[in-house]
């Protein structure tokens, strides 16, 4: 999982609002004003071609947004998106020609596939899309191999999603994803809907199509342990917002954050099976009304009045940033 040189990827203040307002009638007969979710906000990072970054975060902190800006299921409301060098929404871009390049993985392998269709159709909706197979026998061909490299057999073609376990249906989704010849894979928690002895089984799968294709990898997981086994440097998110950016070996050795300490403090340990696990302290802020300053800072027991004003920015190199008042002024 060696990063080659230059980024494939490259995420520049990238912002998302989302409109939750009332209906407009409510509004006028209430005299509400429109409200405004900031979903993500100001975010910033780069990964490299070759490698494996991973967002993590508990839920709703906007990792999953952040895929979907990248993938352009989601209009960015502020920032850029670069692919390869070049702004995605840059006039005279042409981005369906990049987006090509990039595919999903989605959390879900259940609600992903169409029920009603053949794994073979639905594996070979890619290349008819982009017209990747000159002749029916070469699409075949091409599917077959497909489902080889993802641990299945040929004859599988002719099922139905119904008829595979949640395991076997990811790799279908992967199968799909890869059908179209991308470089880069956003995987959207690929591993959570599944079983953890099925877990371990895709994510192997993942690094080895990695390193046969020379693949990159952007990984969204709330689940730590998972990204431990497959992230080349893993960025954490709170509240919409990256508070720390490091390599994994790094992060997992000294978490610098204390929101990174208090998730890392939540996995479970099995060498230390007389301590109490420790689950995550607080309640995420509401995001229609987040704290001042610092976000973190009602569930930080380090915060001070400057924490409580200020927003910390995310300062640092990529090999290890941090958005922390207390970490900047070594008081932790």
């Amino acid at each position: 999982m060696s990063a080659e040189h230059g980024p494939l990827v490259r995420l520049l203040r990238v912002g998302r609002d989302f409109d939750v307002s009332r209906p407009w009638l409510n509004r006028v007969l209430e005299g509400a004003p429109r409200q405004l979710l900031r979903a993500v906000e100001d975010v910033s990072f780069e990964v490299a071609k070759g490698e494996t970054l991973a967002l993590v975060g508990e839920s709703g902190c906007g990792k999953s947004t952040v895929a979907r800006l990248i993938v352009g299921l989601y209009a960015l409301s502020r920032g850029r998106v670069e692919f390869d060098g070049m702004d995605l929404a840059a006039p005279g871009t042409d981005a369906p020609a990049l987006r090509r390049r990039m595919q999903m993985i989605f959390q879900d392998p259940y609600a992903s596939l169409n029920p009603r269709w053949r794994v073979r159709d639905i594996v070979a909706e890619p290349i008819r899309v982009l017209g990747l197979a000159a002749t029916a026998e070469a699409e075949r061909e091409r599917v077959t191999g497909l489902l080889r490299q993802v641990g299945l057999a040929p004859e599988d073609g002719e099922k139905y999603p119904h008829e595979f376990s949640g395991g076997q249906r990811q790799r279908i989704s992967i199968a799909r994803a890869l059908s179209g010849n991308p470089e880069f894979l956003v995987c959207d928690e690929p591993t959570s809907a599944l079983d953890v002895s099925v877990q371990a089984q895709i994510l192997n799968l993942m690094t080895d199509l990695q390193e046969r294709l020379g693949l990159t990898y952007l990984f969204i997981s709330h689940n730590l342990a998972v990204v431990s086994h497959i992230a080349d440097r893993v960025g954490v998110m709170y509240l919409g917002r990256v508070v720390e950016l490091a390599e994994a070996e790094r992060l997992f050795a000294a978490p610098r954050h204390p929101y990174t300490r208090m998730l890392m403090d939540a996995i479970p340990d099995l060498q230390m099976t007389g301590k109490a696990r420790t689950p995550v302290a607080g309640e995420v802020p509401n995001p229609l009304a987040p704290p001042s300053g610092c976000a973190f800072h009602p569930r930080c027991p380090h915060a001070n009045d400057r924490c409580r004003a200020e927003r910390p920015a995310l300062l640092g190199p990529a090999t290890g940033a941090v958005a922390c008042h207390a970490v900047e002024e070594k008081r932790i």
